[in-house]
């Protein structure tokens, strides 16, 4: 890092396309599932054949009206749709449709929230448009392949304001772009699978000049650490070529995960380049006082009400609520396993070890996840009845991983229940103090910490299974 960098302020803005889950496409009856054959979900309008005619899809529209609510967005009433042209061997049409003038979504506001601050960045659109095709490089050494079965996915595109001035505040901004997607369930944000991908546009000025600095546009970011590193790196370009007497050059990089670097894809084009003009073919989408209502009622609780209600209701710590409601699905099993069991603290303590622990380990999300609410909270609720122990716990939630038995049913056939039968229990008690006189002299001349030891040689003799809060009660009772 230069150390220069002290004395240049970083703006940064990001365009951030979020792929819909719709059934079927922006303008067309065909399927938009993940994964399929190449070529295979296209029809005459996705292959830009002459003659055909779009017809806009009504999720598309709803769909982003839920993010500019979300959003804090004002919702135009009346928008239309553009031609944005240009070649791209997957783009057949030779223009995508898109909007330029006035999208449905803008100036709105989504507030970060970072270790020593919060901060409230700006909106300045959101709007909708169609997924070109996908052009692959490395399954032939001499020919592009072209898979058209993205083309016509619909997108929306969500603009910042440059109110973004570190690589963390970009990294925390995605985050929750990514969260208030998943609440929505418009968009499932994984960044691996192309469904969230975000262009980001670099800048720096010295500190305290208003005017911005020659911006480059970041693309080919896979994930959000490398949004994170790519804009950091561009930082230091970018402080390192003016300190050394050069210019920064407006033009689009590509991020290079393997070598950590950015390289020249082309000069930035600007928006005359596409030479926008209005869709012929798609009549202005208006939105009524009924269908804004509509969809505003329909809107989830938001990942920042239900953290705090997580925190008032079951009196989890901040951090706690947050990490718990952070994936609106991890948030909904934590409730789904209150259903059947009324220990919050303790499913929130599960949850937040061995569950996480578990879908960290095997790259899951929490729908994969082979325990179900129910097995969980009846673990749950052996512990909090002390019918087994912490340890025991532990053992069983591990094989609950692997078996679709209960968890009375596995501590049954593990052996791990606990004994809490007094019969059983109070001659080992007495075998005990009878075999240690001069422990219990000593306790009663004040050691009382010596109860720990007696507990621990009842634990042994019971290999374990004896309830130790009732093995304390019957020791003290002894003693005393």
């Amino acid at each position: 890092m230069s150390s220069s960098n002290i004395d240049y302020e970083a703006v940064i803005g990001l365009e951030v396309h979020a792929q819909l889950l719709t059934e079927s496409k922006a303008f067309a009856p065909v399927s938009t599932e993940f994964g399929g054959s190449p070529n295979t979900q296209v029809t005459p309008l996705c292959l830009g054949h002459p003659g055909t005619l779009p017809v806009l899809n009504e999720n598309l529209v709803r769909y982003i009206i839920k993010m500019g609510l979300a959003t804090d967005c004002s919702i135009a009433r009346k928008s239309i749709f553009a031609r944005k042209n240009y070649f791209y061997p997957d783009l057949p049409k030779g223009y995508q449709i898109s909007q330029y003038e006035t999208p449905i979504c803008h100036d709105g506001n989504i507030t970060i929230k970072l270790d020593d601050y919060n901060k409230d960045i700006g909106i300045t659109r959101i709007h909708m448009e169609e997924d070109a095709g996908k052009s692959i490089h490395d399954q032939d050494p001499f020919n592009t392949l072209i898979d058209l079965n993205r083309s016509g996915v619909p997108l929306i595109e969500i603009v910042s304001e440059p109110d973004l001035r570190t690589p963390e505040e970009a990294y925390e901004y995605l985050k929750r772009i990514k969260q208030i997607v998943q609440y929505l369930e418009i968009c499932d944000g994984n960044m691996e699978e192309g469904s969230l991908r975000c262009d980001a546009n670099v800048s720096v000025r010295p500190k305290g000049q208003k005017a911005f600095g020659t911006r480059t546009e970041l693309k080919n970011m896979n994930s959000f650490r490398n949004v994170e590193r790519a804009i950091a790196f561009e930082i230091d370009r970018q402080i390192d070529l003016i300190e050394s007497g050069g210019e920064v050059v407006q033009q689009t990089l590509l991020w290079d995960a393997n070598k950590m670097e950015t390289r020249t894809m082309r000069s930035k084009e600007e928006a005359h380049d596409y030479r926008y003009f209005p869709e012929p073919d798609i009549p202005p989408v208006v939105v009524t006082d009924e269908m804004l209502s509509e969809i505003r009622e329909s809107l989830p609780e938001m990942p920042d009400v239900r953290q705090q209600r997580f925190a008032d209701e079951f009196g989890m710590s901040e951090e706690d609520a947050r990490t718990l409601t952070e994936n609106r699905y991890l948030a909904d099993y934590y409730e789904n396993v209150l259903e059947y069991v009324q220990h919050p603290k303790a499913v929130a303590n599960i949850i937040l070890s061995e569950v996480l622990r578990v879908l960290n380990e095997q790259s899951i999300a929490i729908d994969a996840f082979s325990i179900s609410e129910k097995r969980l909270a009846g673990l749950v609720e052996l512990r909090e009845n002390d019918k087994i122990n912490s340890s025991a716990m532990t053992e069983i939630f591990d094989a609950m991983l692997d078996e679709e038995k209960s968890a009375e049913d596995l501590a049954q056939e593990m052996n791990l229940m606990q004994v809490s039968d007094t019969g059983f229990l109070e001659p080992i008690v007495d075998e005990v103090i009878e075999s240690h006189p001069d422990e219990v002299a000593r306790y009663k001349e004040g050691k009382k910490g010596l109860i720990g030891f007696f507990i621990g040689q009842v634990m042994q003799q019971s290999q374990g299974k004896a309830n130790p809060q009732l093995v304390r009660e019957l020791i003290a009772e002894r003693l005393n």
